[in-house]
């Protein structure tokens, strides 16, 4: 071999091993991550999920995976019409109530509190749509999505949503406070929400922070 040849030869066997360290360390790896489970937030059953045969509002299901905290800190007061049944409150629920109409029919009402705007406003509006069968809104159907009002020190979106399919109806507000937003709920049978919503709207008015006078 060729002098020059030989030379070639050794400084190509002698940066062999470096090469091969640089191709290793530039080697790109690969993770993958599993999409975490959307949660149920702030609401009640499944819109799939059919009534009681009783007549009787559904429990809250648990939240998946636990993955939405409650809110702490600050806290809301209310005074509850006297025709509502209280019940007592759990971790998810702040406050908790049933109202009870003809037949056996029974409306659930639950007051929960989550960090953050636990989505944004269209997000939950839209959960509380499918659990009346209700189809999702845009962006551009925001707007009109609610009636807003502020009292209280207070601003509140509120919703009142049926489908001809469904036999049940919701009335809900929104309500931001501090760090957290707070969702009072009424779902029940169509005609025993109806009858309620005078009630319900009299009853938000009574909300305040726990440390207004």
């Amino acid at each position: 071999m060729a002098p020059r040849r030989k030379i070639l030869a050794a400084l190509a066997l002698g940066a062999a091993p470096f090469l091969l360290t640089a191709c290793r360390e530039a080697r790109v790896t690969y993770y993958s991550v599993p999409k975490e489970k959307d949660p149920e937030l702030p609401g009640g059953a499944d819109a799939g999920e059919a009534p009681a045969s009783d007549g009787a509002a559904q429990p809250e299901p648990a939240m998946a995976g636990a993955a939405v905290p409650t809110a702490g800190g600050a806290s809301l007061t209310w005074s509850a019409p006297a025709s509502w049944e209280r019940k007592p409150a759990s971790a998810m629920r702040r406050g908790s109530y049933a109202v009870r109409g003809p037949g056996g029919s029974v409306a659930d009402i639950s007051i929960t509190a989550f960090p953050g705007d636990v989505g944004g406003e269209l997000a939950n509006i839209n959960r509380w749509r499918g659990q009346v069968g209700l189809a999702p809104l845009g962006e551009a159907g925001l707007p009109g999505a609610a009636e807003r009002f502020e009292h209280n020190g207070l601003r509140f979106a509120v919703v009142d949503l049926a489908a001809p399919q469904s036999p049940r109806r919701l009335l809900g507000a929104i309500i931001p406070f501090g760090d957290a937003t707070w969702f009072i709920k009424l779902l029940g049978p169509g005609d025993l929400v109806a009858g309620q919503k005078r009630a319900f709207l009299g009853f938000l008015r009574t909300v305040k922070p726990a440390a207004a006078p």
